[in-house]
């Protein structure tokens, strides 16, 4: 997959709770900057600071970031990969 990327909603999250980006930052440790980067796609944060930045804005890490491209569900397993998995 060539064509997948790092979609976020960081904006929307940050504006839904009527933080700033200043107010984010500082609940997530880091540089008003850094916020600005990865809201406008500059930047792609680590997965530390994607847990953090979800951790301040009290929701899921997948509401905030999710691939483009990829597929809305998980594919099911034929019953030849499920074989000696126990339920």
């Amino acid at each position: 997959m060539d064509d997948e990327g790092l979609r976020n909603t960081l904006k929307v999250q940050r504006a839904m709770r009527d933080l700033t980006q200043a107010d984010l930052a500082d609940l997530a440790g880091v540089t008003r900057k850094s916020v600005n980067a990865i809201e406008t796609g500059r930047m792609t944060p680590s997965v530390v600071l994607a847990l953090k930045l979800a951790r301040a804005l009290g929701v899921p890490v997948e509401t905030l970031f999710s691939l483009t491209g990829a597929p809305e569900a998980a594919p099911s397993l034929s019953p030849l990969q499920t074989q000696g998995v126990s339920k």
